[in-house]
């Protein structure tokens, strides 16, 4: 249950983690281009101003994207690991509405002299679909859910519901800052060595547990050169229940294109969680080095 252990162990071997799609997850990010890796990101809103929908071209943003991504480390020798990371992502526009979802699987062991047996270090699975309803060029409409299981958090399940209104600053196929204002519903179903944990620590927990919270988030994605986009996105989520129930989410990346449909993303995640389950640690931080492949 000592999650910096685990990530000490596995983080200079995950690699291929999709950053084509925003995000919002925990380890899924949602500052991370939803178009090509090598374009600017996606155009959900073009020219500022508020306009009806007949004034818009009603094709002008439409979008069919779809990403596939898989890679692994295997070593041997004074130390052994074995690493495995898939994930993928679609996103579909059609006119005023959008469709996108990813899915992303995460697995590493690690063994040394002083512990030759193979030790899980990274186990979890998650998902994320969101539907967008853009009422003019500048506001939008969302509903996003996502699902996470991960062992080393706890967690057998945890679900989160967000709706929420988005407003874009500014948008163009070189920059592009916005930001998300919404609610935030999290239930929980933990694991059994979590509860364990709990209760030998003098501070027993129930099998399952729920979170209402406000949720704020801001993102910007710029275009650096031809080939190369940084984007990043914060996101902040306060209890409306209790003072100290607070997470904050920062996710940032660097894309570069290779090449055709491959470009490669070095990225960096960081999750705070004040007030984690008994045993936790409250900060994790992952960095990885990523090889994208984009099929649309």
């Amino acid at each position: 249950m000592r999650r910096w252990r685990t990530l000490d162990g596995v983080v200079p071997f995950l690699v291929a983690l999709v950053t084509v799609t925003t995000a919002s997850a925990q380890t899924l990010p949602k500052g991370k281009l939803e178009g090509k890796p090598a374009s600017a990101g996606k155009t959900d809103v073009a020219e500022e101003g508020f306009q009806t929908a007949a004034e818009r071209d009603a094709k002008a943003n439409d979008a069919s994207e779809v990403s596939v991504s898989a890679g692994g480390l295997v070593a041997s020798g004074n130390s052994k690991q074995l690493a495995f990371t898939g994930s993928s992502t679609v996103r579909l526009r059609r006119a005023d509405h959008q469709f996108s979802a990813a899915a992303a699987v995460n697995f590493a062991r690690a063994a040394t002299k002083e512990a030759p047996g193979l030790n899980t270090t990274v186990s979890n699975q998650q998902g994320k679909i969101r539907y967008d309803y853009f009422l003019s060029e500048k506001w939008s409409l969302f509903l996003q859910t996502s699902a996470r299981r991960d062992r080393f958090q706890g967690l057998d399940l945890r679900l989160n519901v967000d709706p929420g209104v988005a407003h874009y600053f500014v948008q163009d196929q070189g920059l592009r800052l916005w930001v998300e204002l919404g609610y935030d519903y999290q239930y929980d179903i933990r694991t059994d060595e979590a509860i364990e944990t709990a209760r030998a620590a003098g501070k027993p927990v129930s099998r399952t547990d729920s979170r209402h919270s406000a949720r704020a988030f801001a993102g910007y994605e710029s275009k650096v050169n031809k080939a190369v986009t940084f984007a990043t996105g914060l996101e902040y989520l306060q209890s409306v229940e209790h003072t100290n129930g607070y997470r904050l989410n920062w996710e940032s990346a660097v894309t570069s294109s290779i090449g055709g449909n491959f470009s490669t993303a070095t990225t960096l995640s960081v999750r705070y969680d004040n007030d984690p389950l008994p045993g936790i640690q409250k900060t994790d931080v992952l960095t990885s080095f990523n090889l994208v492949y984009t099929l649309l």
